[in-house]
């Protein structure tokens, strides 16, 4: 890309305008990040994706935790032995995730089905500070949305299955990381979305590609021999990145922390291919 083409409407203009006007022009990281977050919540499909996703996790977990106190002393043993006090009320974000992943793909790849993609990147020649401001905004958002709902869900549930003495408590080993592992378990599927959305461009396509990578690539290694299955499945994105949300490791699952950063990994693969690509392809 050539000098002129990096050059911003302030550099350009800088010469008719008075000097201490040009600086309120100029294209910076903070008046992206801005414009972004702008954009994002003037969409009404933003807000309503992301409240799909803050609601999914309390709505489900919380649900199913009055329905297992409502019902436990009928269920079976075998129904109340495979009950997990903390895997099954949080098990929302599985909902949440998908709510995540689209809203991220839409955030840009929506961009580029409508063509707006060229206006933005006219105001931001640079190109890569627009990337950079869709990942700071909707992982931001997704942090501080997805965590105090994971947190509020486990007490709200705990708080219902303590009338039958089946609840478990923050002070367990395990808990608090497996309780925080959801909200960074679902920023990191934020900005694997905004990769995956800057990389195809597409709305269906990307969509169609954190569908199978998140879910369906999962579905497939399970049916493979055990012994291939046990060596792939866990280095699969999701299963890397939900093994923080368990209260260990096996021998068919990565410890918790080295699952995540395996998961980080993938995001920042995305995340590089798509700077990569945005710098390179016309819009």
């Amino acid at each position: 890309m050539s000098a002129a083409a990096d050059a911003t409407f302030a550099d350009v203009v800088a010469p008719l305008i008075p000097t201490a006007d040009v600086a309120r022009l100029r294209v910076t990281q903070g008046r992206v990040i801005r414009s972004e977050w702008l954009k994002m919540r003037t969409l009404r499909s933003s807000w309503l994706t992301m409240a799909l996703a803050i609601v999914s996790i309390p709505g489900i977990g919380i649900a199913i935790a009055w329905s297992t106190a409502h019902d436990w002393q009928r269920m079976r043993v075998r129904e109340q032995a495979h009950f997990n006090p903390l895997a099954d009320p949080m098990s929302g974000f599985n909902l949440a995730q998908l709510a995540v992943g689209v809203l991220g793909v839409l955030l840009i790849a929506g961009e580029y089905s409508g063509g707006m993609i060229r206006a933005t990147l006219g105001a931001v020649p640079a190109r890569l500070p627009v990337l950079w401001a869709k990942l700071t905004v909707f992982t931001t958002l997704t942090l501080a949305t997805m965590l105090p709902v994971a947190v509020l869900t486990f007490f709200v549930s705990q708080r219902l299955l303590s009338a039958q003495h089946i609840q478990t408590t923050w002070d367990t080993p395990s808990v608090a990381r497996s309780v925080i592992g959801v909200g960074l378990y679902l920023t990191v599927v934020a900005a694997l979305s905004i990769g995956l959305g800057a990389i195809i461009r597409n709305v269906a396509g990307a969509i169609g590609v954190f569908v199978g990578v998140i879910l369906v690539l999962p579905v497939i290694a399970s049916a493979l021999p055990q012994t291939w299955g046990d060596r792939i499945n866990k280095w699969l994105p999701s299963n890397a990145g939900q093994a923080l949300m368990s209260f260990g490791s096996d021998n068919t699952s990565l410890s918790p922390w080295r699952g995540f950063i395996v998961f980080c990994l993938y995001a920042v693969v995305a995340v590089v291919g798509a700077a990569t690509l945005l710098r390179r392809r016309d819009a």
